[in-house]
């Protein structure tokens, strides 16, 4: 018998120091701050985290857990960071979503995001607070498989992109322009970065160009001096591509270089080969390609804008073959990217995306279809975003704790519809351009299966209709459709139960529908909207709810504001 308990220890011991190394709390130390930067040779101020721009890259194992400890020493103003693409299971107050899942962090507080990356993947995060985003508040989130086990895919090395766009006018100038009456566009980026670096008075493809812009002159060591990528002849490398752009959806490609993408949004996919891949804000994947190119060259890397007219210069980055210098510029002009409009090459893009057999499959019925009508539209003459002819505006009191505590009274009682109103044309402007401001919430019923149709239609002017990434929090979803013009119940017929892509972004094209589907299983509160900065600014978003009464352990420093803060301080707890 004894024998037996000794043999029982060592297993027990055995498994508890197996997951001991298979999984642990990475702590980190964070400070927010503004900085002075020149991203693009143009000096301006940026959110910085402990004195880098962009945000220090995070890198993890499926299974930890990160306890992240921020200091917001902005001043001024609030902060909070959003973990895109990580579902909180369990832990939804560390969602970062300012007047959702907490309080906006205060001025010279502190704040600890302490949450588990459960799956390998391609992610980043973001400031989801006001626009900072636009002001460079954001990085990457690299999560590796597990320890011991092993990627569906195989390569040599590793590499990694964060996508984003800057402007010169600060982003609180920018949200007093998009809240004026008239509104004030913000414009097209003067530029876009790669790891935080583009070039503005000058390009480094200026003898390929058409352009006026003269020639860079770098020594290498500026702030906007091209990033670059090095790599060995003759291997296969894994490219992760994120965007965190605020405005601009892009097309990629590396000049001389097929990719193959195999990963979106944290996500294994079909694989399959492209010249060149859109990427829309929000999104991220991986490729993977070989380099099989002259080794005595280098290539560009290069990002252009999709989707509007383009008035800002492509993105280069150079891939360096070793052991040639970086300093020989590519011989070869940039890759030539699809016209800005050509939309049937981003659909067919998309359309390619397909999940990898063996992913989780979609249940075959909803319980609930919501169809959400995206208009432009007016209230008291200010130039809004609505969906439902509801232009979302965010309560003081965090929608978690009103909720968790039954606060009726911290945002509108009466849920938004579940779809627009009959009869709307979507391929012509409103009749009736004005809708009205709502902080209601859809409440879900808890591990119910929804369907969600996002319906895309004509903005004010006339022939003007935009493309709208839109991603959810707390989930992956099923995109299990795309179609043109109104969406019709009969559509649903078609939508593809068989191999949808499982993400958390997803892209509605111009005059169109994109649908999705996915389990209310994930208790918590959560947005849902177009991941373009001044869109979700103007309103374009809604709110979900589900088995709430369910979430345990929320810290009171993550409801200390509003209403919520005013019960905290009756009871005695704050």
């Amino acid at each position: 018998m004894g024998v037996f308990f000794d043999s029982l220890l060592v297993f027990i011991l055995v498994i508890i120091l197996s997951s001991a190394t298979a999984a642990k709390v990475r702590h980190l130390k964070w400070e927010v701050e503004y900085m002075h930067w020149s991203p693009d040779d143009q000096e301006g101020v940026v959110i910085a985290i402990n004195g880098q721009f962009p945000g220090p890259t995070i890198r993890a194992r499926a299974g930890d857990t990160l306890h992240l400890h921020l200091t917001n020493k902005l001043h001024t103003e609030g902060v909070v960071i959003h973990w895109h693409g990580i579902r909180q299971i369990g832990t939804p107050w560390a969602d970062g979503t300012a007047s959702i899942s907490q309080c906006a962090i205060n001025p010279g507080e502190a704040f600890v995001y302490r949450f588990k990356v459960d799956r390998a993947g391609t992610y980043f995060y973001h400031g989801h607070y006001g626009m900072q985003r636009s002001a460079g508040l954001y990085g990457s989130l690299i999560v590796d498989v597990g320890e011991g086990e092993k990627e569906k895919f195989e390569y040599d090395g590793e590499l990694s992109i964060l996508l984003s766009d800057w402007w010169h006018k600060g982003s609180r100038e920018q949200e007093v322009d998009l809240s004026s009456k008239p509104m004030r566009w913000i414009g097209e980026p003067q530029t876009l970065l790669i790891n935080g670096r583009g070039q503005f008075n000058c390009s480094l493809a200026a003898h390929f160009s058409n352009s006026t812009a003269a020639p860079c002159k770098l020594r290498g060591n500026e702030q906007y001096a091209p990033y670059i990528l090095k790599v060995h002849p003759n291997k296969t490398y894994r490219l992760r591509i994120a965007s965190s752009t605020a405005l601009a959806s892009l097309n990629l490609a590396i000049g001389n270089h097929k990719m193959r993408v195999v990963e979106a949004d944290g996500n294994y996919v079909k694989p399959f080969t492209a010249d060149n891949i859109d990427v829309y804000s929000g999104d991220s994947y991986s490729v993977l390609f070989r380099t099989d190119q002259s080794p005595s060259h280098n290539y560009w890397l290069s990002a252009t804008v999709r989707g509007r007219e383009p008035h800002t210069p492509p993105a280069l980055a150079i891939l360096n073959y070793l052991p040639t210098s970086p300093s020989h510029l590519p011989t070869s002009p940039p890759p030539t990217s699809p016209r800005w409009d050509d939309y049937p090459s981003s659909k067919a893009f998309s359309h390619q995306i397909l999940s990898l057999p063996g992913s989780p499959a979609p249940p075959k019925t909803p319980h609930r279809r919501l169809i959400l009508l995206n208009t432009q539209t007016y209230i008291n003459g200010y130039t809004k975003w609505s969906i439902n002819n509801i232009s979302l505006t965010l309560p003081t009191t965090p929608y978690l704790g009103s909720i968790k505590y039954n606060i009726t009274n911290a945002f509108d009682a009466k849920s938004p519809p579940d779809r627009a109103p009959p009869g709307y044309n979507v391929m012509r402007p409103a009749p009736n351009p004005n809708s009205t401001y709502g902080s209601g919430v859809y409440v879900l019923e808890f591990n119910s299966t929804v369907d969600v149709v996002l319906q895309n239609a004509n903005a004010l002017k006339d022939n003007v209709s935009e493309i709208h990434p839109w991603h959810l929090h707390g989930h992956d979803f099923w995109v299990v459709g795309y179609g043109e013009g109104e969406f019709k119940e009969g559509d649903a017929a078609g939508f593809n139960l068989r191999d949808p892509p499982y993400r958390n972004t997803a892209v509605i094209f111009p005059y169109g529908w994109t649908a999705v589907r996915f389990v209310a299983d994930n208790p918590g509160v959560w947005a849902f909207h177009c991941h373009i900065e001044p869109h979700l600014h103007l309103g374009m978003g809604v709110v979900f709810a589900e088995g709430v009464e369910r979430v345990r352990g929320i810290p009171n420093e993550a409801i200390a504001c509003g209403l919520t803060g005013k019960m905290l301080m009756r009871n005695g707890t704050r």
